[in-house]
């Protein structure tokens, strides 16, 4: 399987994309349906394939909602699919090929993709499986008027660090709950653990095998880590994901915070949150093991996939409408919602922390065809030994149990 890599480095500096150009919105008349999920930067691609194109659908519908992984392939299983788009990342582009759910693009690349830039095709085994509109990963978040407050002398940047100064901040009396982190039971709890993991070098399958791994010193120290942090997070942390975290850092309530920099632009806006807040907010890399080292993030991209079970002509102007979208002018409206890896991106406050994180060496997410079993494993398995109902050690050992069995049945192990 190959994956052609996307220049995030590149992005960052503006340089990707071409000139700005009318739309060209495929087949009329045609029912065009999108699955998101629900944050500004996919709201911002619906809303301009929306403007460019929705007067020449008979149907132009979009579901935004922080469930889309959770109802994807069920919503693609049907002839005629549900939805004629999933805009997806990594991880749920494997989830749908997996199962056949998506089409090859390459046609329709060719026919609506002059003016989108080559490197943003994600291409596996020679077929373009989805077109990349922007990078997304975790950092660190920090109040610096609290972490002054608390004696401390600059951002956090290890683990150590980070505990640390929550624990100066708990003792000062000033915050009893300084941290926030995306621990909701389920696939976050997975990827806050794959973050750690990460961080600590370890590796999730035997190398050139779907046999698990993560039952190791690299996995303990990970979970031991991650049980330091959270004794310093909310009691209520095995519900929060990321619109709970945000609004929990909005409200003042956090100063130090590992969360999506696709959350960096709506913290730093003048709406829902105060001056006090936003003003003394500071993005930068996640944090490390050691100074220096690996940050604790997995590289992300979004970007928009077609639907194999619908029809040729939606699939023609559901991608016709969505490539319109991708355009100098669209990231002119909405540059700090995201680090976009399109022609017109100015990199700025909100971009701080992603770009950091990634030129400090993060790894991106797994594309490999098992990572979505080993994931679910992890985030059922690990609630246990974060409420201190067992070891590290028998945490990993059950999280390996399930994936076992989880692989057998989808035939990547025997």
């Amino acid at each position: 399987m190959f994956l052609k890599k996307i220049a995030i480095a590149g992005a960052m500096t503006g340089l990707l994309g071409t000139a700005a150009y009318a739309a060209d919105c495929g087949p009329s008349g045609q029912s065009i349906r999108i699955l998101a999920s629900d944050f500004p930067a996919i709201h911002a691609v619906a809303d301009a394939a929306e403007a460019n194109c929705g007067e020449a659908a008979a149907e132009f519908s979009r579901n935004h909602t922080t469930e889309a992984r959770q109802i994807m392939n069920a919503a693609l299983t049907p002839n005629p699919a549900e939805y004629t788009s999933v805009i997806v990342a990594n991880s749920t582009l494997t989830q749908l090929m997996n199962d056949g759910l998506v089409r090859p693009l390459n046609d329709l690349v060719e026919k609506y993709g002059q003016n989108l830039p080559k490197n943003l095709m994600i291409t596996i085994d020679g077929n373009i499986m989805a077109v990349a509109f922007m990078a997304n990963s975790q950092h660190l978040f920090s109040r610096k008027d609290i972490l002054a407050q608390a004696g401390i002398d600059g951002v956090p940047t290890t683990y150590d660090e980070v505990i640390a100064a929550a624990k100066a901040i708990r003792d000062a009396g000033i915050m009893e709950h300084p941290i926030v982190m995306n621990m909701k039971t389920g696939w976050n709890v997975g990827e806050s653990f794959n973050l750690v993991f990460l961080a600590h070098g370890g590796e999730f399958f035997k190398p050139g095998t779907a046999e698990p791994a993560i039952n190791s010193p690299a996995g303990v120290a990970a979970l031991n880590t991650l049980k330091e942090l959270v004794e310093y997070a909310h009691p209520d942390h095995l519900t929060q994901a990321s619109n709970e975290t945000q609004g929990l850092w909005e409200a003042g309530q956090a100063a130090l915070g590992i969360m999506w920099g696709s959350r960096g632009a709506p913290i730093l806006d003048d709406e829902g949150s105060s001056e006090e807040v936003t003003s003394n907010t500071v993005l930068s890399a996640a944090p490390s093991v050691e100074s220096g080292g690996t940050p604790g993030a997995t590289l992300w991209w979004d970007g928009f996939t077609i639907s194999t079970n619908v029809s040729d002509e939606e699939a023609e102007a559901t991608f016709a409408a969505l490539a319109s979208a991708l355009t100098p002018e669209m990231v002119a409206a909405n540059n700090d919602d995201a680090v976009w890896l399109l022609e017109g991106f100015k990199p700025g406050a909100a971009a701080a922390g992603v770009a950091a994180t990634a030129q400090g060496g993060a790894k991106p997410y797994p594309m490999i065809p098992q990572i979505g079993l080993m994931h679910n494993a992890l985030g059922s398995e690990l609630a246990d030994f974060l409420k201190g109902d067992e070891s590290a050690e028998k945490a990993l050992a059950d999280v390996e149990a399930a994936y076992v069995t989880a692989a057998k049945e989808a035939g990547f192990l025997q």
